[in-house]
């Protein structure tokens, strides 16, 4: 069949005029999505902070959404394995990720099979809580100083344990070492809820830790906090000084948690997720949880985030230069 030219631009016309109901219908849209369970990785092991807050959260995002929100606990190479698996999930709304100071960190000290400014889309930030530094409470330190005292008289006889380079941990010692003008050796594990259990089990002498994650082992008498790395106590543990009364200025570690999406998920379902958690972090219940378990819920928008993991990125490289952290 020949088509004359006013007739093959009928034809186009039409074909145009279908292709937004077209591209509409391929779109997820806010009143439909979503309509299958969501994935959450989280790129750490059970016990970690991320997976304590993800997993309440996700809890709570199922009863608004009606659609289960699957833990998927991705560990390995300091939360990178998740992190990459997260990146090449289809970019449908239906993958999320846990982001934390530790997502930043790694890219300050390594480079990533990802770029943490391009390959994700923030969606909403949760919380932060600051970085403590806890014991098994019959290791025999009884405050900060006696550990500096110790580690100076027998430089390098003092390890402690940590997610593994570029991490939260990490860092939080190396910045600690060098405040202090001590050595300590760091030991890495798979995530901080295992490396947790070995503080725990008396194996490990120290741990640099989220307060949050470490909380309720202080409570149970298992974990013994020896100072915090905020600029004032906290209302929590209102005996426990910081690290700068303890006699250590310059240190000063808080951790963050976010969530992120493949880059590139629809707008409509991004939108959602973002109006669903504000939802859930203004809830009297979940601001009373968070704070219970020493972590300040923070709102942020999309936009907002992405200027926090920006900013952190360069912050943290430039506190690896100085303190002499890189990857081997």
């Amino acid at each position: 069949m020949k088509l004359h030219g006013r007739s093959i631009l009928v034809v186009l016309g039409l074909l145009a005029g279908s292709l937004p109901a077209v591209c509409s219908a391929a779109q997820p849209q806010a009143s439909d999505f979503p309509n299958k369970p969501i994935r959450w990785i989280i790129p750490f092991p059970p016990g970690g902070s991320n997976d304590v807050l993800g997993r309440y959260l996700g809890i709570k995002l199922t009863e608004r959404v009606g659609q289960q929100i699957v833990i998927d606990n991705r560990a390995g190479a300091n939360g990178i394995i998740g992190t990459e698996l997260a990146a090449n999930a289809p970019a449908d709304g239906y993958t999320l990720l846990m982001v934390s100071t530790s997502f930043v960190m790694n890219a300050a000290v390594r480079r990533l099979p990802y770029d943490i400014e391009k390959s994700f889309d923030p969606i909403s930030m949760i919380g932060s809580a600051p970085n403590s530094i806890v014991t098994h409470p019959q290791r025999g330190f009884g405050t900060l100083r006696e550990l500096v005292d110790r580690a100076r008289a027998k430089p390098a006889s003092i390890f402690y344990a940590a997610t593994g380079i570029g991490g939260f941990n990490h860092f939080g010692g190396e910045l600690f070492k060098k405040v202090a003008g001590i050595d300590m050796i760091m030991v890495p594990y798979k995530g901080g809820g295992p490396a947790m259990i070995d503080v725990m089990a008396g194996n490990m002498p120290i741990m640099f830790s989220s307060l949050t994650q470490v909380l309720p082992h202080v409570r149970s008498g298992r974990l013994k906090v020896l100072a915090i790395g905020a600029a004032k106590r906290s209302p929590v543990v209102p005996d426990v000084p910081t690290v700068i009364e303890s006699g250590f200025p310059g240190y000063e570690v808080t951790v963050w948690w976010g969530i992120a999406a493949p880059h590139g998920a629809p707008r409509a379902a991004l939108e959602k997720l973002r109006r669903e958690f504000t939802a859930i972090l203004q809830e009297p219940e979940t601001k009373k949880r968070l704070l219970a378990d020493a972590a300040e819920p923070e709102i942020l928008t999309p936009a907002e985030l992405r200027k926090v993991i920006h900013n952190d990125r360069k912050r943290w490289a430039e506190v690896a230069k100085q303190a002499g952290i890189h990857v081997q």
